[in-house]
């Protein structure tokens, strides 16, 4: 099979078995370790991938791609590792793009935004309390934030 098919179909199946970064690394592993990387070059994706910014199955699978076939590879792995969730969101966006003027839609908006304030709140109210003592400077922040909310 051509290498950059190969890494296209295993980073699509990764991304499609697998719900995040972290968890992703176990099936990675066992994926690209011996058809595509060392192990030790995967060790090493790893650790760039955890202290660099953003998403650790995006950095690994540029990082496998670009060790097994070059910029090319990589890049060909990346799209691999995109299109399931654009796939999924483009779905979305259109199902809500037809319901959007239906009288239900609608009504569970307008019912779920109390219920997304409280859990907020309540969110809010757990920190406060572990916080401690955060003097006037506290309660001006989050007295701040509320109104910036509403």
């Amino acid at each position: 099979m051509n290498l950059y098919l190969e890494l296209f179909l295993t980073f699509l199946k990764v991304n499609l078995l697998s719900t995040s970064g972290p968890a992703s690394v176990g099936l990675l592993y066992s994926e690209a370790v011996g058809k595509f990387v060392t192990e030790g070059q995967f060790v090493q994706a790893v650790g760039f991938a955890s202290v660099l910014p953003g998403s650790d199955a995006l950095q690994m699978a540029m990082y496998v791609g670009y060790a097994a076939a070059g910029i090319p590879g990589g890049l060909v792995a990346l799209l691999g590792s995109i299109l399931p969730p654009t796939a999924l969101i483009l779905g979305v966006v259109m199902l809500l793009h037809r319901i959007r003027r239906e009288a239900w839609v609608a009504s569970f908006v307008e019912g779920l935004t109390p219920a997304i304030s409280m859990v907020i709140l309540f969110a809010a109210w757990k920190i406060f309390q572990k916080g401690g003592d955060t003097g006037w400077q506290g309660w001006l922040i989050g007295a701040l934030s509320l109104a910036a909310l509403l």
